[in-house]
């Protein structure tokens, strides 16, 4: 298989969709289990379907381009995770194709193969919740284009306006996942060290990454909710996570294999001589994309694969001169590329199937949504989760702003703050639940505190659910 992809050849970039579609075949035949981030993204294109604008009326962190995205997909094909793992298909395909572009086209490596997109390619099935389009793997795609801008501009060995072209690429990929904005920093340390880039053009590349933001800005401005804006998406960010590490292993399992080989090719390229002058700028661009993505982790919201996909650029650049660093009919990397992916596979399949009973590994159990045990009435509701949500929402719709939870308990659990108060009845009043599942206790006191909802609501015969009078 590695001899097949370092043959040069014109229909290798047909051989590179067809080997990544073979790879998620598993997905297509069914069974697909549904994450807990999914049906949240799905939940916040269904609230935006409905007319409600995100951050003002819809109190998710998720970033706004990726809620746009969501609000498409609900508009086109509704609640369906078919159409979600079809667009993360979509957008792997350009990323795999792009990046193979790239290197092959700007002869970053002193051989001309396919096997950067195939190991890009391998590397994006590392674990099964890369099938789902997560707005790290949309915000990779953007940062895949800036970093062909900056190979443009090492290639060409002057810096032109391109570097607008590459800051508009990152802020771009910010707005479908805020912690991308950490990129500037290394497109800015990229052009400092590494072409001769004045503070015009600095200037440049700055202005091309904050205007699509400042665009926003403004869009939320015009609409009264740049105050929602800013504690939703920028304040949440920032806030000091507590990651469940449970699937820490699965996390491991699936990274060690990239990453190892990654790490084997940098170090390689310590025992080799053959690089012309740009080559070895673009390596060490790739080495700073990698420690500016390590940076990039304590602004995760959740550990899992699907958000280490900021890592598959860098190492599949460095695995592939490991491969390359051998002769081209050697056994030795045969049988090592065949081991790789052998185990990556096994991992996805075992993720997806559990193929050998009794281990969890790659399963993301914490990360699975599990069907809440509600009453037969409670489906297809408008409902309220005051609480952690764990698959209430799979057979029901989500009523008023409060999806979050995290974000939500910035009034819920402050009622006796009298605008906390006056925010949760007009969130109510605008769109009412059917049903709401306390799992914190916290609707005695919100009906205290507000006689109008105690006349319009009631605790049901189920513990913890209050219901709408009739």
């Amino acid at each position: 298989m590695l001899s097949f992809f370092r043959v040069n050849a014109r229909y290798q970039t047909i051989s590179l969709v067809v080997f990544f579609l073979l790879l998620r075949l598993p997905f297509f035949l069914g069974g697909t289990p549904l994450l807990i981030p999914e049906l949240s993204w799905m939940l916040v294109g269904e609230q935006m379907g409905r007319g409600f604008m995100l951050y003002r009326d819809i109190w998710d962190n998720v970033s706004p381009f990726s809620g746009l995205t969501y609000w498409l997909i609900d508009t086109l094909f509704g609640r369906t995770q078919v159409a979600y793992q079809l667009a993360a298909v979509t957008v792997s395909i350009i990323q795999i194709l792009y990046f193979n572009f790239v290197i092959h086209s700007r002869e970053v490596f002193p051989e001309r193969t396919f096997l950067p997109g195939a190991l890009y390619a391998l590397f994006l099935n590392i674990s099964f919740d890369m099938g789902t389009l997560s707005p790290m793997l949309m915000a990779n795609t953007f940062l895949l284009f800036a970093f062909g801008a900056i190979v443009k501009i090492l290639v060409k060995r002057e810096v032109t306006t391109q570097v607008f072209e590459m800051g508009l690429y990152i802020g771009i990929a910010t707005l479908f996942y805020l912690p991308a904005s950490l990129f500037m920093i290394w497109a800015f340390l990229a052009l400092l060290f590494y072409t001769g880039s004045t503070v015009r053009h600095h200037l440049l590349g700055l202005f091309g990454s904050i205007f699509p933001l400042l665009m926003v800005v403004l869009f939320f401005y015009m609409n009264n909710g740049v105050e929602s804006l800013n504690r939703n998406l920028l304040t949440s960010v920032f806030q000091v996570k507590q990651y469940n590490l449970n699937d820490f292993v699965s996390l491991f399992a699936s990274l060690i294999l990239p990453l190892g080989f990654g790490v084997m090719g940098f170090m390689r390229i310590f025992t080799t001589l053959r690089f012309v002058n740009y080559q070895t700028r673009i390596q060490q661009v790739m080495a700073l994309w990698f420690i500016v993505a390590v940076f990039s982790i304590p602004l995760m919201q959740f550990l899992a694969p699907m958000q280490f996909v900021i890592f598959i650029p860098p190492a599949a650049f460095f695995a592939t001169h490991y491969f390359q660093s051998f002769k081209k009919k050697s056994f030795v990397d045969e049988l090592q590329f065949t081991f790789m992916g052998a185990i990556i596979v096994l991992i996805q399949y075992q993720g997806l199937r559990g193929v050998i009973p009794g281990v969890t590994m790659g399963k993301l159990e914490n990360l699975r949504t599990k069907p809440a045990s509600l009453p037969e009435q409670i489906t297809k509701k408008r409902i309220l989760v005051i609480g952690q949500q764990s698959g209430e929402y799979i057979n029901n719709y989500t009523a008023t702003p409060y999806l979050n939870w995290d974000l939500a308990s910035y009034d819920l659990k402050n009622l006796d703050n009298f605008d906390s108060v006056i925010h949760v009845y007009d969130n109510f009043r605008k769109d009412p639940p059917d049903f709401v599942i306390d799992k914190v206790n916290v609707m005695p006191k919100l009906l205290d505190r507000v006689p109008a909802l105690k006349e319009e609501y009631e605790l049901s015969p189920w513990k913890g659910i209050y219901q709408k009078k009739i």
